[in-house]
């Protein structure tokens, strides 16, 4: 039997992040919205602390922490392959909670073959 293709995956870089906020705030979830104040990059939240609207994508998870996509975005990218990674500085919107430590999380994509295709995960869709 053939393993499932994630859609997710993180640098070394953006663990070491999630772990310090982690420790911090305890349970995490990202959202990645298509709108313009964010600039589509991913938002990092408390767990609870937004609510998809229906209908969005979870993609998958980072360290047990669930990653949701808004459903348009979704359906432009549901192609791609996400990583989540980090840089320094402070991106658009500043809600996110990797802000204070002068990082922003982005995500680096990477086209599936025909082949990974076939094989994905299937993504979990809010109601």
């Amino acid at each position: 039997m053939t393993s499932k293709i994630t859609r997710l995956s993180a640098t070394e870089k953006a663990l070491e992040v999630i772990w310090e906020l982690e420790k911090k705030y305890g349970d995490l979830m990202f959202y990645q919205a298509g709108g313009c104040c964010e600039g589509t990059q991913p938002q990092c939240f408390e767990k609870g602390g937004f609510y998809p609207r229906m209908n969005d994508a979870m993609i998958g998870t980072i360290n047990g922490h669930e990653f949701w996509i808004d459903r348009d975005l979704f359906e432009y990218w549901q192609y791609s392959h996400f990583t989540l990674d980090v840089t320094d500085g402070f991106g658009p919107g500043g809600f996110s909670l990797e802000t204070p430590l002068g990082k922003t999380f982005k995500v680096i994509y990477t086209l599936f073959t025909p082949e990974e295709l076939e094989n994905l995960e299937p993504v979990q869709r809010s109601e």
